[in-house]
């Protein structure tokens, strides 16, 4: 298949780009000039990129790349690097609308949409990251009315907790396990009383290559799939297990840190949308931190 894909250069990403790489098809990237493309650089001769933020760098490659089978939108704005309200409403709702609008205007039936169970929060008030919730909802809702409008597939990826090799350093889990294997590290944390649904970031790249595999028998309509292992975990026995895993002498200090306001204090997956097309989880939360601190020692 010919493929459009957003957001190569981060985590998730980054992981997708390799993937659909090893299974033969086209790939064309679409990024920032200024991301850090490491994560890419064995597979760099193998896509084609194209940076976002030159004038109509988007519409040139769909002119030029296009028609393409999929896209798959991965690209967000989180809002924590000083990002203005604008800024986020520019990456996370008008530039991916272009990217629908253009694969309406192409042909293009099936758009991927990578959401996040953390925009629950909304509802509850919590201001922690409003502005990117308040954005991955509005273009969920767009995706839905786009859907309907004019046929397509807008198939909306629900994820929760990813986790896994070459994530960011200041996110959750990768944090606790760089202070885990500093000697003598005090570790200040909430009760740790929240559960979140922990995923390995190869299930939830297997999620998305299966859509494109069932791509034909996919409605032409709005479809969210929640993609999680649909097993809630308390996230003090997550540090607790990467704290027994690390054989570390840190010193957990559950309880130093209040909640913080509006916080979801439990998410889980319902995967029965995508168990019923033949995906599950495969990976324990065991063995997905396993495989990070082997990779580690590896590197």
């Amino acid at each position: 298949m010919n493929i459009l894909l957003t957001g190569a250069t981060g985590f998730l990403g980054s992981h997708l780009a390799r993937a659909l790489v090893q299974a033969s098809h086209r790939l064309v990237i679409v990024k920032r000039s200024s991301s850090d493309c490491t994560r890419l650089a064995d597979i760099a001769s193998e896509m084609i990129a194209y940076d976002a933020d030159e004038e109509g760098s988007v519409y040139r490659l769909f002119a030029e790349q296009g028609p393409f089978d999929a896209v798959i939108h991965a690209a967000t704005a989180y809002g924590r690097r000083g990002e203005s309200d604008v800024g986020l409403l520019e990456a996370n709702v008008l530039f991916p609308l272009r990217l629908l609008q253009l694969c309406c205007e192409q042909g293009t039936r099936l758009f991927v949409n990578t959401d996040t169970f953390s925009r629950d929060s909304l509802a509850q008030g919590a201001p922690h990251l409003a502005g990117y919730h308040l954005t991955k909802k509005q273009f969920a809702e767009w995706g839905a009315y786009i859907a309907k409008k004019y046929g397509l597939t807008f198939a909306n990826m629900r994820l929760e907790h990813v986790y896994g090799p070459f994530d960011q350093s200041d996110k959750f889990i990768p944090y606790v396990i760089s202070q885990c294997l500093r000697d003598g590290a005090q570790l200040a944390l909430t009760s740790g009383e929240q559960k979140r649904d922990f995923v390995y970031v190869e299930d939830v790249v297997a999620a998305y290559l299966l859509l494109l595999r069932e791509k034909s028998s996919l409605p032409a309509e709005y479809a969210e799939f929640q993609v999680g292992t649909g097993k809630a975990t308390a996230v003090r026995e997550l540090v607790e297990k990467i704290h027994s895993l690390t054989r570390s002498t840190a010193v957990l200090q559950f309880g130093a840190f209040a909640q913080r306001e509006g916080e979801l204090m439990c998410s889980q997956a319902d995967t029965g949308k995508l168990g019923a097309l033949g995906w599950q989880a495969r990976v324990s939360l065991e063995q997905g931190l396993k495989l990070i601190l082997q990779k580690e020692a590896a590197d």
